[in-house]
């Protein structure tokens, strides 16, 4: 039986996941990830999964993808969100100009992009463009990666932030910039996620217009159910790598179990303690729950789509709850393995208190606030929706 691509890619990846796993506490020591993993995981496909297949990529299905970055993320969570990040640069550049987009990839398709959609800029327009002017944080990977950019206010000839398509809310516009224009303070000391390089960049230059987009409400210049509201995509992954940290975090409790520990004072081993294999039973349930609830999202909002893009951008609110359920889902199930652990689980260099720290990094993510379960029920009683928690 033949593979598909994406198939040929899942299977690949489970291949590589132990020595991802292995190679956890260097990657988090590095600070990102080494050279010869990047190099290896370009070779897999991993950079281009999104890519279209006219430009030398995969062009994988969400739902496909989703497994991916979930099996990357179950391995290290670094890694998972990494790729997260350059996976999803086509779908960032297919909001550009379709003559913008086709130079980009003109070289090949591992090109990446990364930035932040905060809009902490200000971008002044100018015959031809923008000025530009800011500092933005969480800048994932932003040390390994080709073009970064900055989501800006835009200002009027008066200087005041001109009005957006949304009441009341201004008008903002993504600045793409080459990487080596761009600034990098490195700023990334914090409690989990260590491993993506998730810096500060500030930009202070002339943008042409044609390297420009709206992130939330642009409409993408490439044909494909792919390139379909890709915020929305983009909260399907973040979900996948929270899965995967949940999964991993069973993986390990299991691991620990059959090492034969016992916990201090204990009369019997972890592996047969009843209240041991109780909190298992419940870890194994919601990681499993989490990780077959977002791939029911991902089928739906990818039949949406593919056939109606009106019907996909209104999915906004569902997409997004289900993003926070799902993250919230596996905080709970990384926390309770940790406890599960024992004592030996608080040491630096463990791997459940590393995705520990990984889970509760990420659930800091604007992306998976308990407001998007408002804008839901909000959306349910018929009142309007925007996309702000």
């Amino acid at each position: 039986m033949t593979l598909d691509a994406g198939a040929k890619l899942l299977q690949a990846v489970r291949e590589l996941a132990p020595t991802l796993t292995a190679r956890s506490a260097e990657i988090e020591k590095a600070g990102e990830l080494p050279e010869d993993l990047v190099a290896l995981l370009k070779d897999l496909g991993c950079y281009r999964m999104f890519v279209p297949r006219s430009h030398g990529g995969l062009e994988l299905d969400l739902v496909t993808g989703l497994e991916v970055l979930a099996e990357l993320a179950r391995a290290d969570a670094s890694t998972g969100w990494t790729m997260m990040i350059t996976s999803e640069s086509p779908q960032l550049f297919s909001l550009l100009p379709r003559e913008e987009f086709d130079a980009l990839y003109a070289n090949g398709p591992d090109i990446t992009g990364g930035g932040a959609f905060n809009a902490q800029g200000l971008a002044m327009q100018v015959d031809g463009g923008y000025r530009v002017t800011g500092r933005w944080n969480f800048a994932s990977n932003c040390r390994r990666t080709d073009w970064l950019f900055g989501n800006c206010v835009v200002l009027g000839p008066d200087g005041q932030p001109r009005p957006g398509p949304v009441e009341g809310l201004p008008e903002t516009r993504a600045m793409v910039v080459p990487a080596r224009d761009v600034r990098i303070e490195e700023h990334w000391d914090v409690l989990g996620m260590r491993g993506t390089g998730s810096h500060d960049i500030l930009i202070d230059t002339f943008v042409p217009q044609q390297r420009t987009f709206d992130i939330f409400t642009g409409q993408p210049a490439v044909p494909g159910p792919c390139y379909m509201v890709p915020v929305l995509h983009y909260a399907l992954h973040i979900g996948a790598v929270a899965a995967g940290i949940a999964q991993g975090a069973v993986d390990d409790l299991l691991v620990l179990a059959r090492s034969g520990k016992r916990r201090l004072y204990a009369r019997t081993s972890l592996i047969d303690s009843p209240v041991f294999r109780n909190r298992l039973g419940r870890a194994e349930t919601g990681a499993r729950a989490a990780h077959d609830t977002l791939r029911r999202m991902g089928e739906v909002f990818w039949e949406a789509c593919k056939h109606s893009p009106q019907a996909a951008f209104a999915m906004a609110p569902q997409v997004s709850a289900t993003l926070a359920w799902v993250a919230e889902t596996a905080a709970e199930v990384v926390t309770a393995c940790y406890h599960a652990g024992g004592g030996t689980t608080v040491r630096d260099g463990t791997s459940l208190q590393r995705r520990f720290r990984d889970i509760h990094t990420l659930t800091q993510h604007a992306a998976v606030a308990e407001g998007w379960f408002t804008q839901e029920g909000s959306a349910l009683l018929g009142f309007p929706v925007l996309f702000e928690a």
